[in-house]
């Protein structure tokens, strides 16, 4: 048993998806949640300053104690992963396999549209980690980088989420998918709309919810699940204390969250 939290963190409250399905599949572990919400976004910024910013995330996070970190970034996971490895000896989870592995599984006429940030679109991760597991698999993908900071801003249920997203994916919807990636922490969080523009016939993966299993299996594997019936808690950090952060995060989370700034850069 390891009663330590699990640290999570992302470039700002997208993030907050993967806590979500942490909490309902591991309802006995501590969190530990970091946004960098003064840094966000990552999806524009080159691969060096994301590792940079991602080692300093971390260092936080082992302040806390933490047994375990989840990167609930996919900007992070595909472009800064190895890098992250090979500097910290803990186990560190990322968000790109388990959502690639969602989807082989889920598609039927192998054709997987892939939607993220610039940065993680630029990088290949899907294509490559969908085409490691087959290679018949046709991946079509495009960058949608408005779709953060219209979150961010919570605009999740708006027109302007709705047009934003028929501009972007209209190009996708042409390849006719039957599978989409959601391939940033925030797009869970514009669910709906997207649905809505793709229509029914095409299944939404999110990676947070196999990352929160693929979580899971490794903590159980190694022994390291919390005691059951401990009382159990989720800390939120940010960066910057915006006041969108805690409004759309208790939304979300259906719960009333408090989150303590910190200066991310001592780290």
């Amino acid at each position: 048993m390891d009663n330590r939290p699990i640290g999570v963190f992302d470039s700002g409250l997208g993030g907050l998806t993967v806590v979500k399905e942490l909490m309902r599949e591991l309802p006995n572990e501590n969190i530990v949640y970091f946004g960098d919400t003064a840094r966000i976004p990552y999806g524009t910024r080159s691969r060096d300053i994301v590792t940079k910013y991602s080692i300093q995330c971390i260092r936080f996070l082992l302040s806390k104690d933490i047994k375990m970190a989840v990167i609930a970034c996919n900007t992070v996971s595909a472009g800064s992963f190895d890098a992250l490895a090979s500097k910290f000896n803990i186990p560190l989870i990322g968000v790109i396999r388990p959502g690639a592995g969602a989807a082989v599984e889920a598609t039927r006429n192998g054709r997987i549209g892939v939607i993220g940030t610039s940065g993680t679109i630029r990088s290949k991760a899907y294509p490559n980690a969908i085409k490691e597991l087959n290679p018949d698999i046709l991946v079509f993908d495009e960058a949608c980088t408005l779709f953060v900071p219209i979150v961010e801003e919570g605009w999740s249920d708006t027109d302007v989420a709705r047009i934003t997203a028929e501009s972007y994916l209209q190009n996708i919807k042409k390849q006719n998918v039957d599978t989409l990636v959601l391939g940033c922490t925030h797009y869970p969080l514009l669910e709906n709309t997207i649905a809505a523009v793709m229509g029914p016939d095409v299944k939404l993966i999110n990676p947070a919810v196999y990352t929160a299993r693929q979580v899971g299996r490794i903590l159980k594997d190694e022994n390291m699940m919390c005691e059951e019936g401990r009382q159990t808690s989720v800390s939120f950090y940010v960066s910057d204390i915006g006041q969108s952060f805690q409004k759309i995060g208790s939304h979300f989370l259906n719960q009333v969250i408090t989150a303590e700034c910190i200066d991310i850069e001592s780290y």
